[in-house]
């Protein structure tokens, strides 16, 4: 199916199918008409002369019967009929197609009152002629069938190679250089007009891809401040030893986030790079400390609700990825458990190269889980709820772009697992 979708296949076929139809067209047409034409010709040859043969022997009645090489002719009456060979003596009048064991004839017959006449044509070599003609027909047809597929594949050899060149340099252009123009290798014809279009395309998409990630460096770049600025503020204050408790607590979660957007800000600038992080990257965090750090920031959030928020580290798992990029990630799913399971527990398991989110939730409905990564999609469960539907969106983003493999299911006793695999190229993990 591949093969026949491609636009050269089409104008092969297409050349190979028209080719072989007019072929085919033509062979039958001659055949038709050079078997009705000799039909037709020897059928009123042998009626002309049965029809002069009675006139001349009524003129004459001692007038011998014709004789021809090929031809046969036979007068008798009724009564004497047994002189005409079987397989014409009972034909009625008219012309006939007569085959004998030896060969085949066309048979004219007039059957009048006082005598009846025969007059037979000997068609075998006729019939040999035209078999020798179906085979010569059929070899032209071949002929002009592979004919028309040499030509359809040089033809849209042709045709196509104004557009093969420019598939060919769309594929080779570098996507972090700036697009090269490829309007000056092609004619003035409708690929030049197409290679023209893509230019201008190219220019405009680059323009918007270098104004976007030159506003997201300058917001992350001018956020970094501010932020330094409210860490630094909020540390000084914790540090004060008159501080109360409840001051203090504010305090924390002013510090908590801060961090937090600090390490968003960090993560969307990774995602305009679309590029590794070259210098913290190749640090190996630990998954654990920083699930421990996710997990006390979305404490407060529980609230009075009866929801335990539990942290397992079955195994250690290290994995070389920037802290924030970790942190955003983890923050999301975790974020989105306590945000929408009102009772029960939320646990979270490192464990095996992969950590993962366990949850008493409603779940997500499974006509929605193939949606959930889709940007502003918020499922039923999200009825009620704040949100504007981009963290798993950014979180899935993350994930494709440092390797890691995220999936969603509904556990089978109520609720949602979500695990990340930070090496998917393992064996595969158990379920829960």
């Amino acid at each position: 199916m591949k093969f026949r979708r491609r636009l050269r296949s089409r104008l092969i076929l297409s050349f190979l199918v028209f080719g072989t139809f007019l072929s085919v067209l033509f062979a039958g047409a001659a055949l038709f008409l050079q078997n009705w034409l000799e039909d037709a010709l020897i059928a009123n040859t042998l009626a002309d002369e049965v029809d002069q043969y009675i006139t001349d022997l009524r003129r004459d009645p001692t007038l011998v019967e014709p004789f021809y090489t090929r031809i046969q002719g036979y007068v008798t009456r009724p009564e004497r009929a047994e002189i005409v060979p079987i397989p014409f003596r009972d034909l009625p009048s008219g012309v006939h197609d007569v085959r004998t064991d030896e060969a085949y004839y066309k048979a004219a017959v007039r059957k009048e009152d006082d005598f009846w006449v025969f007059l037979t044509y000997d068609v075998s070599e006729n019939r040999e002629l035209l078999r020798r003609l179906i085979w010569a027909l059929v070899t032209v047809v071949l002929f002009f069938s592979l004919l028309s597929l040499a030509l359809g594949i040089w033809s849209s050899g042709r045709v196509l190679a104004p557009l093969t060149q420019l598939a060919g340099r769309l594929e080779s252009m570098d996507e972090n250089a700036p697009p090269e123009p490829l309007k000056p290798y092609f004619p003035d014809d409708e690929v030049g007009q197409l290679a023209a279009a893509l230019d201008d395309y190219a220019d405009r998409l680059h323009d918007l891809v270098e104004r976007d990630q030159a506003f997201n460096a300058d917001v992350s770049h001018e956020l970094r401040t501010p932020l330094a600025v409210i860490s630094g503020a909020t540390e000084l204050m914790l540090a004060q030893p008159d501080l109360s408790e409840r001051n203090r607590e504010r305090l924390l979660r002013i510090a908590r986030a801060a961090r937090q957007s600090s390490d968003i800000t960090t993560a969307l600038l990774h995602l305009v790079r679309a590029s590794r992080d070259p210098g913290s990257g190749m640090r190996a965090e630990d998954v654990g400390r920083l699930a421990e750090q996710v997990v006390e920031n979305y404490r407060p959030l529980i609230g009075e609700r009866p929801l335990d928020l539990v942290l397992v580290i079955n195994e250690p798992v290290s994995v070389i990825a920037p802290e924030a990029v970790i942190a955003v990630t983890l923050g999301n799913l975790v974020g989105n458990a306590v945000r929408y399971t009102t009772e029960g527990e939320v646990r979270v398991e490192v464990d095996r190269g992969q950590i993962r989110i366990l949850d008493t939730g409603p779940g997500i409905a499974e006509e929605d889980l193939p949606h959930v990564f889709d940007r502003h999609f918020r499922g039923r469960q999200a009825a009620g709820t704040k949100g504007s539907g981009l963290g798993l969106s950014i979180v899935k983003r993350l994930c494709e772009l440092y390797g890691w493999k995220i999936g969603f299911r509904n556990r089978k006793g109520g609720g949602l697992v979500v695990s990340v695999q930070f090496f998917p190229d393992r064996e595969a993990f158990e379920k829960t």
